[in-house]
């Protein structure tokens, strides 16, 4: 026999146990997915109430608010969140590969986009690398990207203090133009299967980024009610500001910049524990059908045997008669 039935049975206890692993796994994934898609869900409507209130504030007041400028870019910072560990299919792979594409040639993420301005970006663009996860953080340092942070101790129910340190880092950086440009490269949750990585503007806040952004969270049909009525848009901008509408902005912006981060992190957050999940699934189905195979070649293997000792004890007998 090529090979003994003794191998495949200890080949098949093998797979057997490597099943109640992904199985366990896929359970421990399914509840922490909902549990993440729960958070990411409560959150997008503060996070697009809180948009929606930034759009028509800032709107007639742009120059004199650091978060608001755009600028010429000649320095760009990724914000790149991945996972801090695999098993979860193309999770990671997709996010790191798309960041990458766009790494190569940073003028295709260097255009600044607003209703009224536009800006080319310079001949050389520079990039430095944030990463939230250990996946990213490795992947920049293995390629060469200057990665200039790491933040690697976020857990699977991630909080707000999670990003705190990050975005007031991010934030200093840009009002003392460190950079002109900042991004953010996340996996956006659509559903249990469907996972989309994204690259989104953070710095400067940007209308058409936080519109679009707002509109892709679910909130299209809003939207559209809202903008319906020219007379109800002009009242949504008439709003009293105490003590006034720069120091209301220069308070409020901030705390935006850190909803956006905060909200791409849960975003991915979900993203991950779903795709674990399938994965984890789909290690489980290809299990059973090698378990399936193994038994037959088993079986098969065992009746072999006993076949060959039945002729060998029938040929034993004819020589002896």
């Amino acid at each position: 026999m090529a090979v003994s039935a003794k191998a495949i049975k200890t080949r098949i206890k093998s797979v057997s146990n490597t099943k109640k692993i992904t199985k366990a796994m896929e359970m421990v994934s399914a509840a922490k997915m909902r549990k993440a898609v729960q958070a990411a869900l409560d959150t997008r409507e503060y996070a697009t109430t809180a948009w929606d209130l930034l759009i028509n504030l800032s709107k007639t007041q742009k120059e004199d608010i650091p978060l608001l400028e755009i600028r010429q870019v000649k320095r760009i910072l990724v914000i790149l969140i991945t996972s801090n560990r695999g098993l979860c299919g193309s999770f990671n792979s997709n996010i790191i590969k798309k960041t990458a594409t766009q790494l190569k040639d940073p003028r295709n993420i260097s255009f600044q986009r607003a209703r009224n301005k536009h800006t080319q970006p310079s001949d050389h663009v520079e990039v430095d690398v944030i990463g939230i996860g250990r996946k990213g953080a490795d992947f920049c340092k293995k390629h060469g990207f200057n990665l200039i942070a790491s933040f690697n101790s976020i857990s699977d129910k991630p909080v707000l203090e999670d990003v705190m340190v990050a975005s007031q880092m991010i934030i200093g950086d840009y009002i003392t133009k460190k950079y002109d440009k900042v991004v953010v490269s996340y996996t956006d949750y659509r559903s249990a299967v469907v996972q989309e990585a994204k690259i989104r503007q953070v710095l400067p806040i940007s209308e058409f980024d936080l519109e679009k952004m707002i509109t892709e969270l679910g909130r299209d049909e809003d939207l559209q009610d809202r903008t319906l009525s020219k007379e109800t848009q002009e009242q949504l901008n008439e709003y009293l500001f105490e003590p006034g509408k720069k120091e209301v902005l220069e308070t409020i912006l901030p705390r935006l910049v850190e909803m956006q981060i905060y909200q791409s992190l849960l975003e991915s957050s979900a993203s991950e524990h779903s795709a674990r999940m399938i994965a984890m699934k789909n290690a489980g189905d290809s299990a059973s059908d090698m378990i399936k195979e193994l038994n037959l070649t088993y079986n098969k293997t065992r009746q072999a045997a006993i076949t060959q000792e039945i002729a060998e004890i029938a040929g034993g007998a004819a020589a002896l008669s």
